[in-house]
């Protein structure tokens, strides 16, 4: 802006710290009436065009919720934003919440990007970008990348935790906020959803972790549970968040989602951090194991490259993720995701190391025509005929890039 424009104003309530404010929304809503209530209120005023109007932890009064589509229709200038957490069943609960009036848009932990920017790395995230796909990045600069790969994995990307990490550096700390997280989240759903009981969440959620990597078994989440009590417990955490499937494709052509077998399906976890410490992350252990053994703890790398592709999605559209399996009798083959660029599908490959066999690539190659497969690995920007190896830490790039 130049000096000349007006500076916006921010109008800010938090309906869990300032919970009286819940109160203006009781009743008949007259929106211009309620303004002059609000701008009163937090002694900032309401001017559209001028004035930024944002509702935190807006999940705590449904009658905000309701109100948004009468911002829009009655005051449409005025520029409001209403956040909070798992709005998902906030929404669920009220009979209309304005369709086409209301835009969502989903967000994620910080990705690896994000965080190297986040501790002051920018130089190192704009070498990747501007380094792209063709050519191998410099080696010191790989090492380097490489290693702070390693603390994101330990930390993941909850911002509360990045924040102390980038203040303190004590992965200690970090771990005990990732703790605190972790509880609070599932210990809050008990408030909106009436069937979650938190330690049965707590015990899907610890098996989502287990089986990260490979098809989702109900029968290794735990004894007491059937089947269609873990669908529930399943269907409510993906609901707040706190899980993505993976749903098996035959990526035959697109829209990839019009191919997928619903009984088969992977799942990994919304965050890095949150994984490791549900697996029970030993941290001196941690940071003295090889770095392909680190890696390849618990599925980390596949976990890390479905959660990069997923945050380099649109953010207004809710995430999907897919994968290919075949079984047979004579040939086994797995590719960890496919994902769809345009009109083209491009399979993806994730290893733990360097090297590793790239023959369920090739196959899938092979059978579906397709010209470019991907791999993620520790190894260097390289080429293997049509199989394009990237390091782990390119992950993020895939939806945006071109090859």
């Amino acid at each position: 802006r130049t000096k000349s424009e007006t500076i916006p104003k921010i109008l800010e309530i938090n309906f869990e710290a300032q919970k009286q404010a819940r109160f203006f929304f009781e009743g008949d809503l007259d929106i211009p009436e309620l303004c002059e209530r609000l701008s009163a209120y937090a002694r900032v005023p309401i001017i559209p065009g001028e004035t930024l109007v944002f509702f935190d932890e807006v999940q705590a009064c449904p009658n905000c919720l309701r109100a948004l589509r009468f911002f829009h229709e009655q005051m449409p200038d005025l520029h409001v934003i209403a956040a909070g957490s798992l709005l998902e069943f906030a929404i669920s609960e009220i009979p209309s919440f304005g369709v086409g009036r209301i835009s969502s848009i989903f967000m994620y932990p910080l990705s690896f990007m994000e965080f190297l920017r986040a501790e002051g790395g920018e130089m190192l995230a704009d070498y990747i970008e501007k380094n792209g796909t063709d050519n191998p990045m410099d080696a010191p600069f790989h090492s380097r990348l490489l290693e702070r790969l390693r603390i994101f994995f330990l930390i993941g990307g909850m911002p509360a935790v990045v924040d102390a990490y980038c203040r303190q550096h004590d992965l200690l700390a970090c771990q005990e906020i990732i703790d605190n997280l972790l509880s609070s989240i599932l210990d809050d759903l008990g408030k909106y959803e009436k069937r979650a009981i938190p330690h049965h969440l707590r015990d899907t959620l610890r098996a989502v972790s287990h089986q990260a990597g490979g098809k989702f078994m109900y029968t290794a989440v735990g004894e007491g549970l059937q089947n269609r009590e873990i669908k529930i417990y399943l269907d409510i955490l993906e609901r707040a968040g706190l899980i993505y499937r993976v749903f098996h494709t035959a990526a035959r052509g697109i829209p990839l989602g019009a191919q997928i077998n619903e009984r088969r399906f992977k799942i990994i976890p919304f965050d890095s951090g949150i994984h490791q410490r549900i697996l029970g992350l030993d941290l001196s252990e941690h940071l003295v194991m090889s770095p392909d053994t680190m890696v390849n703890r618990g599925s980390c790398a596949e976990v890390f490259s479905g959660l990069e592709l997923i945050v380099g999605s649109p953010n207004y559209r809710r995430p999907e993720l897919y994968y290919w399996h075949r079984e047979q009798a004579s040939s086994n083959a797995e590719v960890d995701y496919v994902i769809q660029k345009g009109e083209h599908i491009f399979p993806i490959e994730v290893k733990a190391g360097k090297k590793g066999s790239m023959q369920s690539m090739r196959l899938f190659l092979s059978e579906h025509n397709l010209p470019l497969g991907v791999r993620l690995s520790q190894e260097n920007v390289s080429r293997y005929n049509n199989i394009l190896s990237l390091p782990l830490y390119m992950a993020g790039m895939l939806n945006n890039c071109t090859f």
